[in-house]
């Protein structure tokens, strides 16, 4: 994208001892913002997360020291206070930093954390925001979070806590009652207790449930089923995260909406909440 040079506007200089808190989105590297490409394209060391997406790594300018920092249930992975020191040493030593996490840093990402590390070493940061995977992802899935014939408000979850189990502190009862869409990341690990918590509460075991898996990488998969199967034909089918599950029925605007699909020779329909949708996968 060497028509970057050509914009009307200046990019930001990404000065030394810097560090930018970046999203890197979904996975398709086409979604990248331009401050993220130009930060990439300048950054002396990037600390990257699993979900970043290897086709994006290679947008780093040549020399760039790159580090994996990941963090996957289950795995041994790098402690929280580890990260943020070594993005701490890095910036001290005078290095251009560049923090890369995917989607967004803000949405269930810990950069808030990671920023308050560097707010406390005087380190000067700057933000860049990213598509959060339960947007861009399930855009890509022809999954809207909003619709104006299905809802007008959506709620966003994470299907695990800090220490890996299902978070007892939501109050499932309200958010199965009170949002017609429910978003939940990293959900497959405990995706039978989740579905079986929201139709104790009240939501229908025949209501629309997409998972997502891989968002917006060449490896998608989407099982478009219902609340009261999911969790069985999730691992029927051997899916695994990271995966999105959403729940309501703006699931059903898929048959209209699978653009990827169209590409493949999909037919769409023009009337996908008129139609009695079946259980399907693709």
């Amino acid at each position: 994208m060497r028509s970057m040079d050509k914009l009307s506007f200046s990019l930001p200089a990404f000065e030394p001892g810097w560090v930018w808190l970046t999203g890197a989105g979904p996975g398709d590297p086409g979604l990248l913002t331009l401050y993220a490409l130009h930060g990439l394209r300048s950054a002396d060391v990037v600390v990257y997360d699993a979900l970043v997406d290897k086709s994006i790594l290679e947008l780093a300018k040549p020399g760039c020291l790159m580090e994996y920092a990941g963090k996957r249930g289950g795995k041994p992975s790098p402690k929280q206070a580890d990260i943020s020191q070594r993005l701490i040493r890095y910036a001290q030593e005078g290095k251009r930093v560049m923090r890369l996490k995917g989607g967004d840093p803000f949405v269930f990402g810990r950069g808030g954390e990671e920023a308050l590390a560097l707010v406390a070493a005087g380190v000067s940061f700057r933000l860049v925001p990213g598509i959060s995977a339960g947007i861009g992802g399930l855009a890509y899935a022809g999954i809207p979070v909003t619709h104006r014939d299905t809802n007008s408000a959506v709620t966003f979850v994470t299907g695990h806590n800090q220490g890996g189990v299902m978070p007892n502190d939501l109050d499932w009862g309200a958010i199965a009652q009170g949002s017609p869409v429910i978003v939940i990341y990293m959900a497959i690990k405990h995706l039978a207790q989740i579905s079986g918590a929201l139709v104790e509460k009240g939501r229908s075991p025949d209501e629309p449930v997409a998972v997502v898996s891989k968002a917006s990488t060449s490896e998608q998969r989407v099982l478009v089923t219902t609340l009261g199967t999911c969790a069985e034909e999730v691992a029927d089918q051997g899916i695994e995260p990271p995966s999105l599950v959403v729940v309501g029925e703006v699931v059903r605007l898929r048959d209209g909406l699978d653009w990827l699909g169209a590409l493949s020779g999909r037919v769409l329909t023009s009337d996908p909440l008129q139609r009695d949708q079946g259980r399907a996968t693709g």
